[in-house]
């Protein structure tokens, strides 16, 4: 007699380990991830009328419409949104290069990566007073803040991103006769790419965190100075509105890295 055939083995779905689940599935668990903290929002605020401590989420949304409409919402978001891409672009613009090198050798790793691990404990608020002092209180104090709090951890990873590509690479290029500029340009980098773009999308969410510190600076506009005056008005839902606010951006240009990494490699995204 032969044997039977056997049943089909079924994995544990979305629960193995990366696995795939369908873009349906995705989008009604994201979904749900970001209702569900509403959701319980909404049930705290039930118990009592205090909403000094803890505003109802409809007073924080008709506190982002009398917002809008009264106190030039979009001008805050706009030179907030410029403070944080202006010291997020500059920040790129020096760790990209400095973080290859110290990746790519030795020597300028030993030279420079101590100096750098040193200052990147030390926290961008006690930058303050030295920006102050040395650059002013215009725009270009609050970008430094932004670049000081995002330029250090950001040279460390993209040196982390160039230090992972494989040797095996890189040796089988010097047999074939690539020059140390050929062996940057036409193998490390190329190699890198996709996690150095993961790493402008992590720094980017950094780069957010510490817009309200740069706005201690002397700011008379902007979502974390808004943070700051509601403070001292005791205007919680405010508060709670800017944040909110901030939330919605930063997540709207995490999508946006996102979707440029798709696009940029998609071999990444191919189902085996």
């Amino acid at each position: 007699m032969g044997n039977s055939p056997k049943k089909a083995h079924r994995g544990p779905g979305m629960w193995a380990i990366r696995g795939q689940i369908s873009r349906r599935n995705y989008w009604l668990l994201a979904g749900l991830g970001l209702v569900l903290p509403f959701f319980i929002w909404w049930l705290a605020t039930l118990s009592g009328d205090n909403e000094i401590f803890l505003p109802k989420p409809w007073s924080v949304v008709t506190r982002i419409g009398t917002w809008w409409q009264e106190d030039a919402l979009w001008d805050d978001i706009t030179i907030s949104v410029y403070r944080v891409m202006a010291g997020f672009l500059l920040s790129a613009l020096i760790a990209l290069p400095l973080g290859l090198f110290i990746g790519s050798y030795r020597a300028v790793q030993a030279f420079l990566e101590p100096l750098t691990d040193f200052i990147r404990y030390m926290p961008a608020v006690a930058f303050i007073p030295l920006v102050m002092l040395w650059i002013g209180i215009d725009e270009s104090s609050k970008v430094a803040i932004i670049f000081i709090g995002t330029f250090f951890q950001m040279v460390l990873m993209v040196a982390e991103d160039v230090r992972r590509v494989p040797m095996a690479q890189i040796e089988a290029a010097q047999t074939m006769g690539a020059s140390r500029e050929e062996l940057i340009r036409l193998v490390i980098l190329p190699s890198a790419k996709p996690a150095l773009l993961d790493t402008l999308r992590v720094t980017m969410g950094w780069a957010w965190t510490y817009l309200v510190v740069a706005e201690l600076v002397a700011a008379n506009s902007g979502l974390g100075y808004a943070i700051l005056k509601a403070q001292r008005f005791l205007q919680t839902d405010k508060i709670f509105a800017s944040m909110m606010l901030i939330g919605v951006i930063g997540l709207l240009t995490d999508q946006l890295f996102r979707a440029l990494h798709r696009k940029a490699f998609p071999w990444l995204y191919l189902r085996g």
